[in-house]
């Protein structure tokens, strides 16, 4: 069974890119790819580009219509995922992904 693993958080939280601690927090990150990998039930993952280059595309009635921008204001972004192929929900989570948060 497939399971989404998608990645939030507020805009500006966290180490940032040039910061000291951010290294530490990618390889995090970079750790969990791996082990994922190795256990062999990685099937998919990318980081997203931030929201600035967010495209909105709502189709009603036949008619689509495209905005600069991601179709809501929020507090929290959605930065990247994994898709992950496991046996049940208790293996998707027997890393603890929030960890990586």
């Amino acid at each position: 069974m497939q399971y989404l693993l998608m990645i939030y958080a507020a805009g500006g939280v966290g180490p940032q890119p040039g910061e000291p601690d951010f290294s530490s927090f990618m390889n995090d990150y970079f750790e969990f790819t791996r082990e994922v990998q190795e256990r062999g039930i990685f099937e998919a993952g990318q980081p997203l580009e931030g929201v600035h280059t967010a495209t909105t595309v709502r189709v009603r009635d036949d008619k689509t219509d495209i905005s600069d921008g991601p179709f809501a204001e929020t507090k929290e972004v959605l930065g990247g995922y994994y898709l992950l192929d496991c046996k049940d929900l208790d293996e998707a989570l027997s890393r603890g992904p929030s960890r990586h948060a």
